[in-house]
């Protein structure tokens, strides 16, 4: 399935019905007094968080959102029929923003979580509602008033708990595949992820949380270089930061001054979060470069942990890191 986290879609809710002009008409009664009914509601369009989806694809396909209009009263005090609701469903974690206003709306973070996003229009009233002991044959009616319209931008932002951030082909596809049932697209060459992945990690019975695997940063991707800032904000959820870097890289502390720079030039509260140094591909370190990374110090309260996902070293001590930070 495709990924697509980020979607311009037009909501227009239903107009009211118009109140209806009517006059009773019955034998024996020439002259009736008024009987025109109200005028129905439009429907409304709601927008809910669905936890089955995990992409904005579909609305590239489908953009206007429409709902039904009310209908208009009718005579002998007949009200019209309310205009059908419409039901936008958009995955877990979908950020509602006015697009022309530009400023947020809602954050539909949990299943379920929802908002009235355009109110339908009220139903006018009949000249029934208007008769008075002066006025007993009211010959207007009031129309129904229109239904509210917009233009609204979808956010996706995925709910993990961990995010794996580091240079592209640092390894992050390779430790999601073994720590979780995900199945990345694995390969020797930079920005072999070009969406984010997100794996379930199950590390106890009972006991599991979510890992996202974000596309590999470079130096400027907050200024957009690279594959730029379009899935930073993928990590602004997680509670636990885990950086991939290469142990066989000629400076892995500076690696991580410019991973850990890139996130606090796109948002300084992403660098405060809790962090782990994964050191990865120990597989292929040789003793001179294992006695250099024993050395090293990236920060206070870093733990620093050397693992190889091709052979399984440290994963099992990564895991346990990671569950202690989150609780």
């Amino acid at each position: 399935m495709q990924f697509i986290d980020e979607a311009k879609i037009s909501v227009k809710a239903g107009d009211g019905g118009n109140g209806c002009i009517s006059f009773r008409h019955e034998k024996y009664i020439p002259k009736g007094g008024p009987d025109g009914g109200n005028g129905a509601r439009g429907g409304s369009i709601t927008i809910r968080a669905d936890r089955q989806l995990n992409t904005l694809l579909d609305f590239r396909y489908k953009r206007h959102y429409i709902a039904e209009r009310g209908e208009n009263g009718r005579g002998k005090d007949q009200e019209g029929k309310s205009g059908k609701d419409v039901l936008v469903r958009v995955p877990c974690g979908t950020l509602v923003r006015d697009a022309v206003k530009g400023k947020t709306i809602i954050d539909l973070v949990n299943e379920g979580d929802e908002i009235i996003i355009a109110q339908g229009g009220k139903g006018g009233r009949g000249n029934g509602e208007f008769a008075t002991a002066t006025n007993q044959a009211p010959r207007f009616a009031e129309p129904g008033t229109p239904g509210e319209e917009r233009e609204l931008i979808l956010e996706l932002k995925l709910l993990a708990e961990v995010g794996l951030v580091g240079f592209p082909n640092a390894g992050k596809s390779t430790l999601i595949s073994v720590i979780s049932a995900a199945k990345p697209k694995i390969a020797d060459y930079p920005f072999t992820t070009l969406v984010p992945n997100l794996g379930l990690v199950r590390y106890a019975e009972g006991k599991s949380f979510v890992v996202a695997d974000i596309p590999g940063l470079i130096e400027g991707a907050h200024e957009g270089k690279g594959l730029g800032i379009q899935f930073l904000k993928h990590i602004e959820r997680t509670k636990v930061l885990v950086f991939l870097i290469e142990s066989i890289s000629e400076d892995p502390k500076k690696d991580y001054q410019v991973l850990l720079n890139e996130l606090a030039s796109f948002k300084s509260a992403i660098a405060k979060k809790k962090k782990i140094v994964a050191l990865t591909k120990m597989d292929v370190a040789d003793e001179a470069q294992k006695k250099k990374l024993a050395k090293i110090k990236f920060g206070r309260g870093v733990e620093t942990i050397p693992i190889s996902s091709v052979a399984g070293d440290g994963i099992r001590e990564l895991l346990d890191r990671m569950w202690k930070l989150l609780n």
